[in-house]
C-alpha cells in the first residue's frame, strides 16, 4: 500500500506549487503583521484602557467567531475581493484581543516567545511541504484532540494545576495542525488548479488556518514560558 502521494503523478509541477505555496504563506504573514501592527497602536495610543472598560472586546470576540465561520462556509460564493476582505478584517479585529498581552507580558518576553513560535511553526511548515506522508490521516486524531483541549480550558477554570499541561497539548495539537494545513495547500492546489478564481479562494482558506495554527501556538507558547511586567 502506497503510504504517500507525489504531486509529480497528477502531471503537476513542483515550482507552480511551490510559488502557491509562497504566495500563501505571503498572506498568512500579511495578516499577522496586520494584528500585531494594529494591537501594538491599540496599547501605545492608550485605547485598550478605553476598550477594555466597556462590552465591546466581547463584541469583537463573537464578530471574530462570525467572520471564520461565514468565510469558510460561503468561500465557494464569496468575490476574491470578499474573501480576502474578511481574512483582514478578522486579522484587525484579533488585534483588540492581543492589545492586551502588552499591558500583561514584558516585551522582551513577547519578542522571545514569537521567535519561539516562528522556529516552531516554521520546523512543521517545511515538514508539511516536503513529507511523502500523506498528512490527512491524523486530521480525526487533532480534531479529537481539539475537543480534549476545550474540555481542559473549561476544567482549568476551577481546576488551575491543569493550565501547564493544557498548554503543552496546546503546543502539540498546533504544531502538528501547522505541518498538515501546509500540505493541504498542496492538495488545494492540485485539487482546483482548473479554476483560477477558486484556487485563489482556497488559498486565502489556507492563510486562514496557518494564521490561526501561528496565533494558537504563540498564545500557548506564552502562558508557558511569559514572563509578566
Amino acid at each position: 500500500m502506497n503510504q504517500g502521494y507525489d504531486p509529480q503523478s497528477f502531471g503537476v509541477r513542483q515550482d507552480s506549487i511551490s510559488s502557491y505555496t509562497a504566495k500563501t504563506f505571503g498572506w498568512m504573514f500579511l495578516g499577522l503583521l496586520t494584528t500585531f501592527a494594529l494591537s501594538m497602536a491599540i496599547y501605545s495610543t492608550g485605547a485598550i484602557y478605553w476598550l477594555y472598560n466597556s462590552l465591546l472586546p466581547y463584541v469583537l470576540m463573537i464578530a471574530e467567531l462570525v467572520v471564520v465561520i461565514y468565510l469558510s462556509a460561503r468561500v465557494h460564493k464569496l468575490s476574491i475581493g470578499a474573501a480576502r476582505g474578511l481574512f483582514f478584517a478578522y486579522a484587525a479585529l484579533n488585534a483588540v484581543t492581543f492589545s492586551s498581552l502588552f499591558a500583561v507580558y514584558s516585551v522582551s518576553s513577547l519578542v522571545f516567545v514569537f521567535g519561539m513560535t516562528a522556529l516552531y511553526f516554521g520546523i512543521m511548515a517545511v515538514y508539511g511541504a516536503a513529507t511523502k506522508t500523506d498528512l490527512s490521516r491524523i486530521r480525526p486524531v487533532l480534531l479529537f484532540g481539539l475537543i480534549a483541549l476545550l474540555a481542559m480550558l473549561l476544567l482549568s477554570i476551577f481546576i488551575p494545576a491543569l493550565n501547564t499541561g493544557m498548554c503543552l497539548i496546546g503546543v502539540v495539537i498546533f504544531v502538528a495542525f501547522t505541518a498538515y494545513d501546509t500540505q493541504m495547500i498542496r492538495r488545494n492546489y492540485m485539487m482546483f488548479q482548473g479554476s483560477p478564481e477558486m484556487l485563489q479562494k482556497a488559498s486565502i482558506i489556507s492563510a486562514l488556518q496557518l494564521y490561526l495554527d501561528f496565533i494558537n501556538l504563540f498564545l500557548y507558547l506564552l502562558r508557558l514560558f511569559g514572563r509578566r511586567d
